[in-house]
């Protein structure tokens, strides 16, 4: 037990150390980023390269007037652009958790069905693999309309969309992981007669978690896009497509509110990541092999 006990402290030191190395290279990495935006910036306009695109103040404005347009208001009184875009963002969000909650839920159950029939399998993930190929502005608007006719409300339209694109890696990951089970335990359970329910809760599941978290880290990330990209045909105000859009449009005169709108739907991409990673090491902490 005296040793158990002193070796907590070592290892809450040592994450905390870990976790104060990555935020050092995190703030290095933004500075490196920094100096190699404007360090191009610079070279482009001196040289006045024009390949692959024009450098210019508007194509690449300073960062430091991107972060200062968030202390600008949109109109003279009104609020800061930090306000609009974080209640665009708030608004973006439940849209994308809406889709990954249910992309993630059809791509597991997918996954499941799928690893337990052969022909179901050998049928079935062609045209899995397929759907991902369409482009997504074709099948957005066909969602929107198609959902809009049946009296859906256009953020669960919206949320479909990030569905579409949050299910596929869940269930092909999902489907490898319910693979990789080690045989030596898949004969003992079999040898003790467990049927298939409970190989599939005790054994299969528990394999795959690492499989399934990799893909709900992918899924995170793409489900903010789904989101932004559905918010377009879906004509809804309020959210981070609607913001790019609107800004697209003043990007000539303003430039720096555009690039400051992306750089928030990275930031939500970036958290719900996160978000996943934290969920990722409560649940493979308990794993019984780190119990032990």
């Amino acid at each position: 037990m005296s040793a158990i006990a002193a070796e907590q402290p070592r290892d809450a030191r040592a994450a905390a150390a870990r976790g104060a190395l990555r935020a050092v290279l995190f703030v290095a990495g933004l500075a490196v980023l920094w100096g190699l935006w404007e360090g191009y910036r610079w070279i482009g306009l001196r040289e006045r390269w024009t390949w692959p695109f024009t450098v210019s103040n508007v194509n690449m404005p300073h960062i430091h007037k991107i972060l200062a347009a968030y202390n600008q208001p949109l109109q003279p009184g009104g609020p800061p652009l930090r306000h609009y875009l974080y209640h665009n963002a708030i608004f973006t969000a439940k849209e994308a958790l809406a889709g990954f909650a249910l992309g993630a839920i059809v791509g597991f159950f997918l996954a499941v069905v799928l690893a337990h029939s052969t022909i179901l399998r050998r049928g079935l993930v062609p045209y899995i693999v397929a759907s991902q190929t369409v482009p997504l502005l074709a099948i957005a608007p066909m969602v929107v309309v198609g959902l809009g006719t049946k009296g859906v409300t256009p953020w669960v339209s919206v949320a479909v969309i990030a569905a579409y694109l949050t299910f596929f890696p869940v269930a092909i990951n999902t489907l490898r992981g319910l693979h990789a089970v080690d045989p030596r335990a898949l004969e003992l359970m079999r040898s003790y007669a467990a049927g298939r329910w409970k190989i599939l809760w005790r054994l299969r599941v528990p394999a795959s978690l690492p499989f399934v978290f990799s893909a709900l880290k992918i899924s995170a990330t793409a489900s903010v896009i789904g989101a932004i990209i559905g918010e377009t045909p879906a004509s809804l105000e309020g959210g981070l497509g609607y913001a790019i859009v609107n800004f697209n449009q003043y990007y000539t005169i303003q430039p720096a509110n555009l690039w400051a709108t992306i750089i928030v739907c990275a930031l939500l991409g970036i958290f719900l990541f996160i978000a996943v990673s934290v969920v990722e090491l409560l649940v493979l902490k308990r794993a019984p092999e780190h119990v032990a």
